[in-house]
């Protein structure tokens, strides 16, 4: 008796053990994946400048982001200062202090951090911090007007229903752009004038960029927001060749074309060359949207250290003449429109392979890393932008990819305008790292019946585009059903145009 009582024990311990494994791996992911990417979020279709109903098979525009869905954002908040991503199964620290860190200060306090019982936290590497973007969220534009010296009409790049977000602070000199987030990947070649650099996301504008070490005529370390997670590592790849011109990552379940289009094109010409590809047998091919590039850049490469492109060498790549008359790569699109400034659908992602250059002070250079993810115009021509000199390329190259656990979406779903992205909750956060608790900003916003009463020329109740008096941009994004009317519950929530202090782009 006591032996079988002791088989029983060993067994229910066996089971508990099993079940304690289960759990701690039960975010493993979709089809015994270790690696799920999580979609951008992205629900709207554009053409090359405005939003547009969903294309059919055969029409222009057909095959971009919002057409395909793969593995649902989905996070749980765990009360105590911490949230779960069910995709991923990595757990992320909720709050922002509003003091910005240092990549040293950053490590330090993840090494001495205890937050929600738990004290294995760590600095995310940049394919983790990258898995919670959100292509729900627009840079903004100043048209509007402002709150808190934020544009009215400005969503982070981020869930704020679960995620605390911070803008750079106005008052202290920054721009409320200014809201780059850390990672633990430093890129392994330099930027600028040479300098050591580390990748950082930024939720406030939608990018991925390299962030020299310190800042520009300083010894000062720069400082960056900071979000520390613990887990299971994401992010690395394990790519296998298939013999036939493709290569399956085996974390995520896609499959890749082993080359490249060979050729640069608009975003129109990629979107159409993708959906009506025929390659390796199959016809399914589509255009990678910004999460799933960015996952097989390899950032342990760069073209002026491994004389490579920033991905593994399974992979064939077309090398170009830069701008700088440099041997390099191209820029890469993806299907996901990038919201920004004054006309939001008007640029759409890539990501770098090659060197991201910039022309600062008349010279040509790598400003932001082989491995960062920018924007181009959709159409136009070759020039450079922004402070940083962004070359802007227009004629991007194309890496085609299939399979996975993505589905054809055919219209915008249902969503719930009290969440994400349509109630943006802004937060400040408060005390030392691993304390729990935040404040709220709040945003003045205005809309319902005084907006349909304000614009209701015709007294039907509703308000049509040509009594909108908002940036003829924006209509759209607030026609949630696409009825060609906006109703009480579809009215913006930010004050009419002219309401506030009006800034040049």
């Amino acid at each position: 008796m006591r032996k079988n009582n002791s088989i029983f024990l060993m067994c229910m311990t066996l089971l508990f053990v099993n079940f304690a494994n289960a759990q701690e791996t039960s975010f493993i992911g979709k089809k015994g994946l270790n690696n799920p990417i999580v979609d951008t979020g992205q629900v709207r279709c554009f053409d090359n400048s405005s939003q547009i109903v969903y294309p059919e098979p055969g029409q222009s525009f057909y095959g971009q982001d919002a057409e395909y869905e793969g593995d649902v954002p989905s996070y749980r908040d765990n009360g105590d200062g911490t949230v779960t991503d069910l995709n991923t199964g990595l757990m992320w620290s909720k709050i922002v202090d509003k003091k910005k860190k240092s990549f040293i200060e950053a490590k330090k306090i993840a090494q001495r951090m205890t937050l929600g019982g738990n004290s294995d936290w760590r600095v995310p590497n940049i394919k983790e911090l990258y898995s919670l973007m959100d292509f729900r969220g627009y840079a903004g534009f100043s048209r509007g007007g402002f709150s808190n010296g934020v544009p009215t009409n400005a969503i982070p790049f981020i869930n704020t229903d679960y995620f605390d977000f911070e803008y750079g602070d106005v008052g202290e000199g920054e721009r409320y752009i200014d809201a780059q987030w850390l990672s633990s990947t430093k890129y392994v070649s330099t930027t600028m004038n040479g300098d050591e650099t580390l990748f950082g996301v930024n939720f406030a504008d939608g990018r991925i960029k390299g962030y020299g070490y310190h800042r520009p005529k300083s010894s000062r370390e720069k400082k960056f927001h900071a979000r520390y997670v613990r887990g299971k590592a994401y992010g690395e790849n394990d790519f296998a060749d298939n013999g036939d011109g493709t290569v399956t990552d085996r974390t995520t379940g896609f499959i890749w074309m082993q080359k490249d289009s060979g050729r640069g094109m608009n975003w129109k010409d990629a979107l159409e060359y993708a959906e009506n590809l025929v390659y390796a047998g199959y016809d399914d091919w589509r255009l990678p949207d910004a999460k799933e590039l960015q996952y097989i850049v390899d950032y342990s490469r760069s073209p002026d250290t491994t004389g490579s492109p920033a991905i593994d060498p399974i992979y064939q790549t077309t090398s170009i003449v830069n701008e700088a008359g440099k041997k390099d790569y191209p820029y890469y699109w993806t299907s996901t429109t990038h919201l920004d400034g004054p006309d939001p659908g008007a640029n759409a992602a890539y990501v770098a392979f090659g060197r991201a250059l910039g022309k600062m002070n008349g010279k040509i250079m790598d400003v932001h890393g082989a491995g960062a993810q920018r924007s181009d115009p959709k159409i136009g021509r070759a020039t450079s932008r922004g402070p940083q000199g962004d070359m802007v390329r227009v004629n991007n190259y194309v890496r085609c990819v299939r399979g996975g656990s993505v589905k054809r979406r055919t219209g915008i779903p249902l969503e719930n305008k009290s969440k994400y992205p349509y109630n943006v909750k802004i937060y400040r956060g408060v005390g030392q790292e691993g304390q729990e608790g935040s404040k709220e900003i709040s945003r003045s916003r205005f809309g319902g019946r005084g907006f349909v009463e304000r614009l209701d020329r015709d007294g039907d109740g509703k308000v049509s585009r040509s009594e909108f008096d908002g940036p003829k941009d924006r209509f759209g994004f607030h026609d949630k059903n696409y009825d060609g009317y906006l109703c009480e519950d579809e009215a913006p929530e930010g004050p009419p145009p002219g309401g506030g202090r009006q800034l040049r782009p």
